[in-house]
């Protein structure tokens, strides 16, 4: 993934629920949720992690480029307020992940995510859509 901002990688649904959040002063309260899958690659019995390099390296990266904060503005969505929050808007939630190359099967949590609830409503799409090739991948 390198250098490539993936913030905006979502939908207009979780950016709406964020400035709901926020507008209600909500956006602070905790919440964990769990990254698992439901069926394994091509039947098999079992699969084995990879791709928490790439998940961690968004999470770090996470922030709107004033390019994306043009864009939002453009839509007239979102309040003044919200956008001057967004500016400065960093993951800084907690992150619990089985270590790369670790035999797992369906419905075990993959990641386990505690953060604010303006945070995870941001990354939970994109987490899911970040696994997304490579589960693809192994469906022939």
């Amino acid at each position: 993934m390198g250098k490539q901002n993936l913030t905006l990688m979502t939908d207009l649904y979780e950016l709406t629920m964020m400035q709901g959040y926020y507008e209600t002063g909500a956006y602070n309260r905790k919440v964990v949720f769990d990254l698992f899958y439901r069926k394994n690659p091509s039947g098999n019995g079992f699969a084995i992690t990879a791709g928490l390099q790439q998940a961690i390296e968004y999470l770090d990266g996470l922030h709107f480029t004033e390019e994306d904060i043009a864009y939002l503005e453009s839509l007239n969505l979102f309040s003044e307020d919200f956008i001057d929050y967004l500016r400065s808007f960093r993951f800084t939630g907690e992150v619990y992940a089985v270590p790369e190359g670790t035999i797992v099967f369906p419905h075990e949590p993959l990641m386990r995510i505690k953060a604010p609830i303006i945070e995870a409503q941001l990354i939970e799409l994109s987490l899911i859509h970040i696994s997304e090739p490579t589960r693809r991948s192994y469906i022939s």
